[in-house]
């Protein structure tokens, strides 16, 4: 669908003009007297200031977004949708159009108010007495809903720039005023306010909503000749300009009133009494109402337009009513009507300060998405992000947490209640649209510049292996017939070590075989996402095993540091396997990397209750490690109810003198376990060693043996053979003595 206009012809103006005149409009007469009488003048600075600290960045970053990409119909919910991806635009754009088809009926309603002196005359010669608004309110919900019905957007655009004169004029002549107060006073009353005034925060949710008319010519996008160079100069240049006019008006109110009065809720008007002509200011107030009401009108519909051209409704035939336009400009016709359905249900209802609350909570989650949106894609340095208009990330960091801050405090119910619809709204729509995308797109970015800017950091950093941990790469060909080397290295790479998985690919590199390592890689990353992997898993296409290895090992580990260990698997009823990689140790001892060598056989892991480690009198500068890998293996959830059991075998004649040297290593720390763990072991002449471990540990789910680096340099095979009766076996060598000790 096609949101934009095909006679798209309105330039900056529109969107300046729209904007102030919302900025200037029911607030600024109706509850600003209200504010300063409850907070002074310097309390009314402080929300003037807080309120264009998320303003000021919003409006930047709207401005930013804006010059990146083609802005079509929908404005506000267009920028956030195609930066943070359909869904969630499409739940913050829902929350977007209820606020603005909300403000419709709350400029309606203070429209009404405009016809006091009316009342007041109509009561005073014909004795009518009028209290209930609404007389005024519908009936001009349903005018402005069939002018934009009749005539669309053009005569709401010529009746804007009328409306808009007066508003001016109003407000010079509330600035000629003066009264008996303001010649009366012998001193600026800074901070003078009534006794026991609202709080801070509370006169702030009421007042918020007359700053957040800079965003409402951002829905002319559509209409826009050029909305890259529109949107950022009449929407900025609103912003300030209502910025500075308001603290004008603050000052003129604390010196043209008494706080008493201006706290008066039966003298709503007070602009009125101070005003050179006091008529004028109603006749302001109903021209700043009625453009900030036909401004709502305007935007409101085609927000709604712009959701059911992306299909967000989970009923098509909704879609397709709502994204239907009218003549070649595209009107929106359906979406006017429904906007204006409940625009005439909340003017019913009638409570300006409720309805103001809940404009305000609306509008901060707006305001703070596309903060956050700017802030984000300030990180995530996307290479398709190139705004003619940059934004600092500062400001943008402020505005979105403010947001946050500011609804709290404000009001935590309707804080909660706004999140919570908000989050419903973006879940059903998830569920129902077939496209996920999500914040993944724009998360990616940040969290590879952040990945990036971390690995050069660790390679930088200082060297100190104060805290040495596992950083392993397995290169093996049998992820999809024989998983067990992935599986031992998810459990280092659990919580305490980092591991890196190649999944070798006999051959020579190609297009075909490139493709065929893709696929691999594919299925292999949705397997291990079933099973919670924290592996970093890759393809290597190469002509030999040997050449593999070679390539795998100059690899760095995903930590960004170097790799300090390779695990190789081999199946137990397959010697060329343990060939191939004893062959390979010469290239494994140049890197000066530790080794383990996986043996793996029927059982396999069986029940992940027992691990049981193995020391000889050869293995102490081994036993640092293997002590370490099952504690370390035993941190995986899937060990949690497993207990390490370790063995010392020794020739009887030194039994008493390995178990002093045993106890010494221990007590030093040089071993992290305790005496009671381990139990020493005679072994006698006619008994050899590996049938004490068949024996001992024919029932352990896994076996952790250490070897020396002389049996991989003679090719020998022996060492890691005729263990038919247990199940895997991890085979540990270590290029250094690991003391460690676990906390």
């Amino acid at each position: 669908m096609q949101l934009s206009n095909k006679k798209a012809n309105f330039g900056t103006g529109p969107v300046f003009f729209t904007a102030i005149s919302t900025i200037l409009g029911a607030i600024m007469f109706l509850r600003f007297g209200y504010a300063v009488g409850n907070v002074g003048f310097l309390g009314a600075l402080g929300i003037i200031l807080f309120g264009h600290l998320v303003t000021i960045p919003t409006a930047m970053a709207i401005a930013e977004i804006a010059t990146n990409q083609k802005v079509e119909g929908g404005g506000e919910y267009f920028i956030i949708s195609r930066s943070f991806g359909i869904n969630i635009g499409a739940a913050i754009g829902t929350t977007l159009y209820l606020s603005q088809a909300v403000s419709v009926a709350f400029y309606v309603i203070a429209f009404a108010e405009a016809f006091g002196p009316v009342f007041d005359w109509a009561s005073d010669y014909f004795g009518m007495i009028i209290q209930d608004r609404r007389i005024i309110s519908v009936p001009a919900v349903i005018l402005l809903s069939i002018l934009m019905l009749t005539k669309g957007a053009d005569i709401g655009m010529k009746a804007l720039y009328v409306v808009v004169g007066i508003l001016f004029l109003a407000l010079i002549l509330f600035f000629l005023g003066d009264t008996a107060y303001s010649q009366s006073i012998t001193s600026f009353p800074w901070s003078n306010h009534v006794e026991n005034p609202d709080s801070f925060f509370k006169v702030f949710a009421i007042v918020f909503p007359a700053f957040t008319g800079m965003t409402a010519g951002v829905g002319l996008s559509g209409d826009l000749k050029d909305p890259k160079k529109s949107i950022p100069f009449g929407t900025l240049a609103a912003t300030i300009s209502g910025m500075v006019v308001y603290v004008f008006i603050a000052y003129k109110l604390s010196v043209s009133a008494s706080p008493e009065d201006l706290n008066d809720p039966n003298n709503q008007m007070i602009m009125a009494q101070i005003a050179r002509f006091g008529p004028v200011i109603y006749v302001g107030l109903a021209a700043a109402t009625i453009s900030s009401a036909l401004g709502s009108i305007m935007v409101g519909p085609r927000t709604l337009q712009a959701l059911a051209g992306d299909r967000i409704f989970p009923v098509p035939i909704i879609n397709d009513a709502l994204k239907k336009g009218k003549g070649d400009s595209n009107e929106p016709y359906n979406a006017t009507i429904i906007t204006s359905i409940i625009a005439l249900a909340f003017v019913l209802m009638g409570d300006v300060n409720a309805v103001a609350e809940i404009i305000s909570m609306f509008f901060m989650i707006t305001y703070g998405s596309l903060c956050l949106i700017s802030f984000l894609q300030h990180f995530a340095a996307d290479p398709a992000y190139r705004p003619s208009f940059r934004s600092k990330w500062y400001l943008s960091l402020l505005g979105a947490v403010l947001c946050i801050y500011l609804m709290f405090n404000m009001n935590q119910q309707y804080a909660f209640v706004s999140i919570i619809l908000m989050i419903g709204i973006y879940l059903i729509i998830t569920y129902t649209q077939k496209s996920k995308e999500g914040l993944s797109k724009i998360f990616q970015g940040v969290i590879f510049q952040f990945s990036r800017r971390l690995q050069v950091f660790l390679q930088n950093a200082d060297r100190a292996e104060d805290n040495w941990r596992p950083s392993v790469i397995t290169i093996s060909s049998k992820f999809f017939t024989r998983p067990s080397a992935f599986n031992l290295l998810k459990w280092i790479s659990y919580r305490y070590g980092f591991g890196t998985y190649i999944h070798y690919i006999k051959g020579y590199f190609s297009k075909e075989s490139h493709k065929e390592s893709k696929q691999a890689q594919k299925r292999m990353i949705k397997a291990a996402g079933q099973g919670k992997s924290n592996v970093f898993i890759d393809t290597m296409i190469s002509p030999s095993f040997t050449s593999s290895i070679a390539q795998s090992i100059q690899m760095p580990s995903v930590s960004g540091k170097d790799i300090n260990m390779v695990l190789f698997d081999f199946d137990k009823k397959n010697d060329e396997e343990l060939v191939a990689i004893l062959e390979n140790y010469s290239l494994v001892n140049a890197a000066g990397l530790d080794i383990c060598i996986l043996a793996a056989g029927d059982k396999e892991f069986g029940f992940f209750r027992n691990i049981h480690i193995w020391l000889t009198p050869h293995d102490f500068e081994n036993g640092g490690l293997m002590v370490l890998l099952g504690y370390i293996i035993m941190g995986h959830p899937e060990w949690k109810n497993a207990e390490i059991k370790i063995f010392a075998i020794f020739p009887e004649s030194e039994l008493g003198t390995q178990q002093q040297r045993l106890m010494k290593i221990i007590k030093e720390g040089r071993l992290p376990i305790s005496i009671q763990n381990v139990e020493l072991i005679p072994l006698k002449a006619e008994v050899s060693k590996k049938d004490i471990i068949n024996k001992k540990s024919k029932d352990s789910d896994l076996t952790i043996i250490g070897f020396r680096a002389e049996h991989l340099k003679q090719l020998d095979p022996e060492p890691f053979t005729g263990y038919d009766s247990i199940g895997n076996i991890l085979f540990v060598n270590a290029l250094t003595d690991k003391e460690i000790t676990l906390g």
